[in-house]
């Protein structure tokens, strides 16, 4: 549910609830985003641009929000990186601070969502919003119209 995905993001530190939107705004894998530079950010025109994808997808440009313009405006710039950390640490500090958070709030649910649960989540409004299984496939970065479909069948069992 949006709600515990927005709860998540709330909850963990500030470098984290970062990542976590940008991932929940753009649908990108999280190796994705760890590559991500300022370079590819552009303020001005609010997007990112994904010039490293994963799995031999597509390059991307995503539209990002007022909000997380703001966010990603509160983080240093002193590395050429946005998110300058080593995936294991960084699941790790996400797992622990996700565990603290499900016994704050008292909801274990929040315990099966994971990185690659904001990319689904993603996938699966976007179809809802649009029922646009191309839009979905470009958004997701796609090249192969069956990988998609994994993401849609989500949206149909709902």
């Amino acid at each position: 549910m949006e709600s515990e995905l927005d709860a998540l993001i709330a909850g963990c530190g500030p470098k984290v609830s970062i990542l976590l939107q940008l991932l929940k705004e753009t649908g990108m894998r999280i190796g994705e985003a760890l590559r991500l530079t300022w370079r590819d950010v552009d303020l001005e025109r609010k997007v990112i641009i994904l010039n490293e994808p994963e799995k031999n997808s597509n390059p991307r440009i995503f539209r990002i929000s007022p909000r997380l313009m703001g966010m990603l405006n509160t983080l240093p710039k002193i590395n050429e990186r946005l998110f300058p950390t080593q995936y294991r640490a960084l699941k790790a500090n996400f797992e622990a601070q996700r565990k603290r958070l499900a016994r704050k709030l008292n909801n274990p649910r929040l315990l099966r969502i994971t990185f690659h649960t904001f990319r689904h989540w993603k996938a699966t409004m976007e179809y809802h919003k649009t029922k646009d299984i191309l839009h979905v496939k470009e958004m997701l970065g796609h090249k192969d119209i069956e990988n998609t479909m994994l993401y849609i069948q989500v949206e149909k069992a709902l």
